[in-house]
């Protein structure tokens, strides 16, 4: 039997940006789910924060070059690449001098969160599968982390769902309490329109989104739905419920919840 693939989308992993229960958990369970037997690939944007020269990143100049379309307007998308010797795992960082050259991450000096955070979105997850495609990598679960993520299950179920490299992916999604505050504005439907996506596809999405809105859309569109966090958004949970997706309660911090999720993956 082939070696069951794992793609880990997250938009946090320590080192590269400080600890936080999405970052602490997606340095560890990869690290953990590819000692189980498991063969992964990690991503997560290149933030402004990030130290390349301490970290040691690099740009993987054949997986770069790709201009991504988003609202009409043009932005390359370059691909940069880590190792975490430790735990024997490379990262693939997303970069964009337009949306991750900042030096902060989701909001500014002032906590105000930047009014572009939907396209940094919606790049970051083009920019995840496009590149996936060009290393000819066939994952066969999707783990997504955070908010940032979310359009992963929309694309893998529309706009990619017939490439060769996702036809048979499943999607799991994991909760966070990680609402953020300013809704996405109403042309934020509009701007995530590819071949293969329709209207029906993304009606709900249409006008203001908030984080509820993001995240039950994240569950419509996932296979299963993983709790990675004790306290998470009540009217989600209710939402999950009311799904009846295949779904994993919360079990712990990395070194208890392993064997749980591994199983889960196997079961999928």
């Amino acid at each position: 039997m082939s070696t069951k693939k794992v793609l880990f989308i997250t938009q946090e992993i320590f080192p590269y940006l400080p600890e936080s229960t999405i970052a602490t958990n997606c340095r560890y369970l990869p690290q953990a789910i590819q000692e189980k037997g498991k063969e992964i690939r990690t991503f997560m944007p290149k933030f402004g924060s990030i130290n390349e020269r301490r970290n040691q990143l690099h740009e993987v100049i054949r997986l770069s070059g790709m201009n991504l379309i988003i609202d009409d307007t043009d932005h390359p998308l370059i691909i940069k690449v880590a190792s975490i010797q430790a735990a024997r795992m490379q990262v693939y960082f997303i970069d964009n001098e337009d949306f991750f050259n900042r030096k902060h991450t989701i909001q500014d000096d002032s906590e105000t969160e930047f009014d572009d955070n939907d396209e940094r979105s919606i790049f970051y997850v083009r920019g995840v599968l496009e590149t996936i495609k060009k290393l000819r990598w066939i994952p066969d679960v999707i783990h997504c982390h955070g908010w940032m993520t979310a359009l992963t299950p929309l694309y893998i179920k529309t706009a990619f769902a017939d490439d060769p490299c996702f036809k048979g992916s499943k999607v799991v999604y994991s909760l966070y309490n990680d609402d953020f505050k300013e809704p996405f504005k109403e042309k934020f439907s509009s701007k995530l329109k590819l071949a293969g996506i329709s209207d029906s596809d993304i009606k709900d999405l249409n006008g203001d989104v908030d984080y509820v809105k993001l995240t039950n859309f994240a569950v419509k569109h996932s296979d299963a739905v993983i709790q990675c966090e004790e306290n998470v958004n009540n009217q989600v949970l209710d939402y999950v419920a009311q799904s009846k997706k295949m779904f994993l309660p919360y079990q712990g911090g990395v070194p208890e919840a392993v064997d749980a999720i591994d199983e889960f993956y196997n079961n999928l």
